[in-house]
Parts: C-alpha cells; sequence; structure tokens
C-alpha cells in the first residue's frame, strides 16, 4: 500500500482545518449576537445529521448497549478530562495570562473541535474509502465542510479549533493505513452499526451546542469500538 497516497485525503482535510481556523480568528469582530445565532443555526444542522445517521441502525439494541457500555468506558478512562487537561496544558504553553484565549477558551475549542471533527460517518467512512480504494471522495468533502465550520468555529472559540487538526490527522490516517488489514472485518453492516453511533454522539454535540445540556461527548467515544466489536462477533457468529 502507499502510504502518501492513502494518507492524501487526510493531508488535505487537515489543510482545510487549519486555514479555516486562521481565517476564523482574522476576521473582523463579529457580534456577539450574531455569534449566537450561528452557532445555534449550526447546533440545529447538526442535531437534524446526528438524528438522519443514528436513524440507520439496523439494531437499537446495539447501538444503546454501544453507547451505554462506551460511556461507562469513557468515564472510567476519563477521556474528556484528560482531552480538558491536555488543551489547557498546550494553552498554559502557547498564551499568557493577559492573552484574549488565556481563560480555557483555548482548550474548549480543542476538545469541541477533535470531537466533531473525529466522531461523524465521514471521517470513518472516508478514511476506510482512502485507505481500501484509494478514493478520496468523501475526504474531500469533509474537508470542504470542516474548513467552513472551521471559520465559524474559530471566529467564536478561537484558535483552539485549529489545533484539533493534528488529531485529526492521526485519527484519520490511522484508520486509512489500518483499513486494507481490517478490510474482512469491516462489512457494510458494521460500517451502518458504527455510522448510528457516531449520530448519536453528533445529536449530543448539537445538543451542547444549544445549550440543552451539558453532555460528556469524549467520553462516549468507546462506543464505535465497541459497535464495531459487537456487529463483527456477531456476523462472525451467524456466518
Amino acid at each position: 500500500m502507499n502510504v502518501i497516497s492513502a494518507l492524501q485525503g487526510t493531508l488535505v482535510n487537515t489543510i482545510a482545518i487549519i486555514i479555516g481556523s486562521i481565517l476564523g480568528v482574522l476576521l473582523p469582530n463579529i457580534p456577539d449576537t450574531w455569534k449566537k445565532t450561528v452557532m445555534q443555526s449550526i447546533g440545529l444542522a447538526v442535531v437534524v445529521i446526528g438524528a438522519d445517521m443514528a436513524m440507520g441502525t439496523s439494531n437499537a439494541v446495539v447501538m444503546i448497549a454501544s453507547v451505554v457500555f462506551g460511556s461507562l468506558a469513557g468515564e472510567y478512562l476519563r477521556i474528556e478530562d484528560r482531552l480538558n487537561q491536555f488543551g489547557l496544558k498546550i494553552e498554559s504553553r502557547l498564551v499568557t495570562k493577559n492573552s484574549a484565549y488565556g481563560d480555557g477558551r483555548l482548550a474548549k475549542g480543542f476538545v469541541f473541535a477533535t470531537i466533531i471533527y473525529c466522531v461523524g460517518s465521514m471521517a470513518i467512512v472516508g478514511s476506510l474509502d482512502s485507505g481500501l480504494h484509494d478514493n478520496h471522495d468523501i475526504l474531500y468533502t469533509k474537508s470542504l465542510l470542516d474548513g467552513f465550520s472551521a471559520i465559524i468555529f474559530a471566529s467564536t472559540m478561537g484558535i483552539g479549533i485549529a489545533l484539533s487538526a493534528p488529531v485529526v490527522f492521526i485519527y484519520q490516517g490511522s484508520i486509512a493505513l489500518l483499513a486494507s488489514s481490517l478490510a474482512e472485518l469491516l462489512t457494510p453492516a458494521v460500517i451502518y452499526e458504527i455510522r448510528a453511533v457516531g449520530g448519536l454522539m453528533i445529536m449530543a454535540i448539537g445538543m451542547n451546542l444549544l445549550e440543552i445540556i451539558k453532555l460528556r461527548v469524549a467520553n462516549m467515544l468507546p462506543g464505535l469500538v465497541i459497535a464495531a466489536i459487537i456487529m463483527i462477533v456477531f456476523n462472525n457468529f451467524y456466518s
């Protein structure tokens, strides 16, 4: 497998997030009311997108079990706390006490963007397509979406959005590079269930944006792995 070719879509996606974040930070001051309206609009759209993904499940029990046990695993591993701590550590090194981002906003932006750019089905399916078929169309589309959303997010949350780019590169790049060795296991049924679980997490992100409730979405991430394991075992058992 050509490593450079497999990572092509991921690299474009990473660059798009960085460029979008920089443009967002450089934009003229936007009234807070406008920012709030835009964030609420994005939040509504994210909830709808997530609901559409979640409705694609073929087994609601698998989806529920994956999210529940995944969340418990995430709480045990303290994924969200560790991401926050990592973000704050970066913040303490990059900004001064007098900086506009020295109030936890950089860390918040980093955690938020890391989750929203990595959880979606496009990240997983697109990376698999890059690794298995050398087809980057999905990740190219995701790059456009992520780039434009990074402009909006960075104008509100700051440069912390750009810090998610290396995580996206490692995450999607790893999936692309491992795809060929996992091809036999990742059947359409497995991918659809991963997508459905990811949809629930996307909905949770939207609810956080709308400030309806504060959900610890990062701690739900192991649910994606659990969904894959359940479906792989299920497929092998009935094959």
